[in-house]
């Protein structure tokens, strides 16, 4: 198909839902909740098929790891919109200066218009479905692109979609060629979720339209152990946030910096813990293909990068070849890194977990500061101070203490990175309110005294502004 055609097409699919945004307005409350109570209806509906979809176009898929993190993680948004958006839709009573009283002020959410999202293919439906559902909780039509490297994935989206909406409410497009042409269109808000490289040219093409954008991208995640916490809780929970989806999460752990006191100690278990969670890997259910040729040759072209400049490699599964036409990259635990090697430059996304030992907290907080802003940061220690020292002198898009990945399930707690590592929230009210327009409005009352701040100015006018300003 020819580019402009594919222009043409997703212009018509924009201009279809603009006019029914104009023509019909704001969906009510009560509209809202029905049609979320709809897709959950679906989601649940064809939960083995969107399983089945992901996991074909991986290769291989872990079943379990769909239903947490695809399934349960959009069920349970849909729950919590629905429960807290009335008082969500309500305008907003704020405070009003003495001055302008008896007058009130309020702030009200409304809808954008049309919401353009991004999805990429590690989490493919939860990551298109979750901003889906906070722009149709804030009352928005959307027009969602699904990663071209997902077609089985894309067909179950797209049953669904259609099922529940009709093309002017929430249409799905997809095909070679549509990204360039979706993100040139002129969104109310464009989300999207892949690469920091692809996310500058989503923001250089929604500039041209003034597009607000929500850029969620990568990030070298590290997690700090401290001292004072024990290595074996700390080695299972970072384990099971590096070793899920095959590493292949943009919140997982990059590296792990350990003092240099549990070093040893922390590898020793971690072979321990990698044996007992994953018996084997390659014949594993239960762990996840990379989820193409490309993405694992180069995970690893970055285990033998490594090798060569001298790390030390540790794969408790050595036994089992690394070479396998299931695309599985062996759970691997690198040390003794330098870095130049291409592992400690680059966001890893596999089942790859250099540990580098430090001495001193602040050398590691220095570390983290002088490179690019990550999505999260992990923290495991019972110390508070330490806790307040590394929350205050690090910047991160968010962070979890004493465990990983579980700060993204809060639907209470905003989600989004800085920098390099996106910009923008969404989550729960977050969600809401970045594909709202917020609106600030004072209503004035019927007695008030700013007829003596007008024109012809006298001695009240002055009064009133040495009062105000001073003499």
């Amino acid at each position: 198909m020819e580019t402009k055609t594919i222009h043409q097409s997703l212009e018509e699919i924009f201009e279809e839902q603009r006019r029914a945004f104009l023509k019909y307005g704001p969906p009510t409350l009560g509209t809202r909740k029905i049609t979320l109570s709809r897709l959950e209806e679906e989601i649940l509906l064809y939960k083995n098929e969107i399983a089945q979809a992901i996991s074909s176009d991986f290769g291989h898929r872990s079943y379990h790891e769909t239903l947490m993190t695809e399934i349960f993680v959009c069920i349970k948004s849909i729950h919590h919109t629905k429960k807290h958006l009335k008082r969500w839709m309500k305008p907003r009573r704020q405070p009003v200066p003495w001055y302008c009283r008896p007058g009130k002020a309020k702030i009200h959410y409304q809808p954008l218009g049309v919401v353009g999202i991004m999805s990429p293919w590690n989490y493919p439906f939860q990551l298109c479905i979750g901003p889906m559902i906070a722009a149709l909780a804030a009352g928005n039509r959307v027009m969602l692109k699904p990663s071209g490297r997902m077609p089985e994935t894309v067909s179950i989206i797209e049953k669904i979609i259609t099922k529940v909406f009709e093309h002017n409410e929430v249409a799905v497009v997809s095909g070679h060629g549509v990204n360039d042409a979706f993100i040139q269109l002129p969104f109310n808000h464009l989300l999207y979720t892949g690469s920091t490289q692809v996310g500058k040219k989503v923001m250089r093409a929604a500039s041209d339209n003034l597009t607000p954008v929500t850029l969620e991208l990568g990030g070298c995640s590290p997690v700090i152990v401290a001292e004072d916490f024990p290595v074996q809780k700390a080695v299972y929970s970072i384990l099971t946030g590096k070793l899920f989806n095959a590493g292949q999460t943009c919140i997982s752990a990059n590296h792990a910096f350990v003092h240099h006191s549990q070093k040893d100690r922390f590898i020793e278990i971690a072979v321990k813990a990698i044996k007992k969670m994953y018996p084997t890997a390659l014949d594993n259910a239960d762990f996840t293909n990379i989820v193409s040729k490309e993405r694992y040759d180069n995970l690893r072209h970055l285990i033998e990068d490594a090798k060569s400049k001298g790390a030390k490699i540790i794969q408790p599964h050595e036994k089992e070849l690394l070479q396998s036409n299931k695309r599985k990259i062996l759970p691997t635990i690198i040390t003794d890194t330098t870095p130049d090697m291409k592992i400690m430059k680059e966001e890893i996304f596999g089942p790859i977990l250099p540990v580098v030992s430090y001495t001193s907290i602040y050398d590691i907080i220095e570390i983290i500061e002088q490179n690019q802003r990550p999505l999260a940061l992990y923290c495991f220690t019972y110390n508070q101070e330490t806790i307040d020292k590394i929350l205050r002198s690090t910047i991160s898009g968010g962070a979890c203490i004493n465990d990983t990945l579980l700060h993204f399930i809060q639907d209470d707690l905003p989600f989004g990175g800085v920098g390099h590592s996106g910009m923008g929230r969404y989550h729960g009210i977050y969600g809401f309110e970045t594909f709202s327009n917020t609106k600030g409005v004072f209503y004035q009352s019927r007695l008030n005294i700013m007829g003596v701040l007008r024109p012809p100015y006298g001695k009240v006018f002055k009064t009133i502004m040495d009062f105000f300003i001073g003499k």
